[in-house]
């Protein structure tokens, strides 16, 4: 491979308490939750509308925050989100119970979980409303493409959006973007998923039963491993990321004109428009929870998340998972967090990443040292704001 040498001189043209890289789930609660702490946060995000693959990946189902049988475990900006999805109507799925106070035997009975499916597009518009009105600062179009490190703090994030190249100042920073690359950039320890991911290619259309939504490829259901094409995906290559989007803007109008022949009137509506992954890579923190850990509890527990494949389940997780033993101001929420196997899976959706979100915002709001950061006083903080780290 050829090299070219380059010099640089980059502009610090930013400058906050709290930089948070990435404006899916767990970056939105992030940020809302140090804003809510009083911090002044900005919030990078490479598309043009929040949200992420809950938005603009088209994987618009609320995945539950209730056990199955009635037991809600995920609290705080999880539910906030929860009902913010549906402030404007419900698509499907949606429990009258939810409208109520507490869920009733016959409730449970009727609902499994606690989930919904809403509005993507209407869904973003709601969750930029919310951080503006919380005076976060939102960079669009924005992509982290390095930090800069001093010992064990990182110091600026480097940034490249239409005004070119420069950098943002922070005192804490908060890994959102789900593939755990300030962690990368940094040089910090991270894991690649051993499965990769399978294509998906969710997308809109139109036919004489309304706008429906096509859950093509992965899933999060039985259905979940159904190939599209034989190829998995690490999800951290940008000519691979390339071909995934290539083979799902195909596998979409297959399916499309697939529908054609049985109803003429059927019309393509909206597609993903950010490759529809899974898990990709994470960190490795000062504790990974592993398949064991389902159900056990921890002293540092920021929240709860319910286990979609399993009835009646309800993980803790502990907050040595957000954070790891190389930077002192580094954490991070969402899918990358610290864990293996079956807690990996169960932690990447929705409810997860706001619980993990808001757990990174508090902690980043208060500064300091993450490793050394009083967890009574964090989760202190999160009772405050509606979080249930335990039952």
């Amino acid at each position: 491979m050829r090299y070219i040498s380059e010099t640089l001189s980059t502009p610090v043209r930013y400058d906050c308490d709290v930089f948070v890289a990435g404006g899916g789930i767990a970056g939105v609660s992030a940020a809302l939750a140090a804003a809510r702490e009083g911090a002044r946060v900005i919030l990078a995000e490479r598309g043009f509308f929040p949200g992420g693959l809950a938005t603009a990946g088209l994987i618009a189902i609320y995945l539950p925050i209730a056990d199955g049988k009635g037991r809600q475990a995920s609290f705080g900006i999880a539910a906030e989100l929860l009902r913010l999805a549906v402030e404007h109507g419900a698509v499907d799925r949606f429990p009258q119970a939810w409208h109520r106070e507490g869920m009733t035997p016959e409730d449970c009975a009727k609902n499994r979980r606690i989930s919904v499916q809403y509005n993507p597009n209407v869904f973003a518009i709601l969750l930029e409303e919310l951080l503006l009105k919380e005076q976060v600062r939102i960079l669009y179009g924005t992509t982290v493409c390095g930090v800069v490190t001093a010992r064990d703090r990182i110091t600026e994030a480097v940034v490249e959006n239409k005004s070119g190249r420069s950098a943002v100042a922070a005192g804490a920073f908060v890994d959102a973007t789900g593939d755990a690359d300030l962690w990368t950039f940094a040089g910090a320890k991270t894991q690649d998923a051993p499965e990769g991911n399978a294509l998906a290619a969710w997308y809109y259309f139109h036919d004489t039963k309304g706008v429906q939504l096509k859950i093509l490829g992965a899933a999060d259901g039985p259905e979940e491993e159904t190939g599209l094409v034989p190829q998995r995906f690490r999800g951290t290559d940008g000519e691979e990321l390339s071909r995934f989007m290539q083979l799902s803007h195909k596998a979409v109008m297959q399916d499309v004109a697939a529908r054609r022949r049985d109803d003429a009137s059927t019309e393509l509506v909206c597609m993903g428009s950010i490759p529809q992954l899974r898990m990709t890579r994470r960190i490795v923190g000062c504790y990974t929870l592993e398949d064991r850990d389902g159900g056990n509890g921890f002293p540092d527990s920021i929240g709860m998340v319910a286990s979609w494949r399993s009835r009646g389940v309800i993980y803790q997780i502990p907050y040595r998972t957000l954070y790891g033993p190389e930077f002192a101001n580094l954490i991070t929420a969402g899918r990358s967090l610290s864990a293996t196997g079956l807690l990996w899976d169960c932690c990447r959706v929705i409810p997860a990443c706001a619980v993990t979100g808001q757990a990174a915002g508090t902690a980043a709001a208060m500064g300091g040292d993450f490793r050394t950061l009083d967890v009574g006083e964090l989760q202190r903080r999160l009772k405050l704001r509606g979080v249930k780290p335990w039952l």
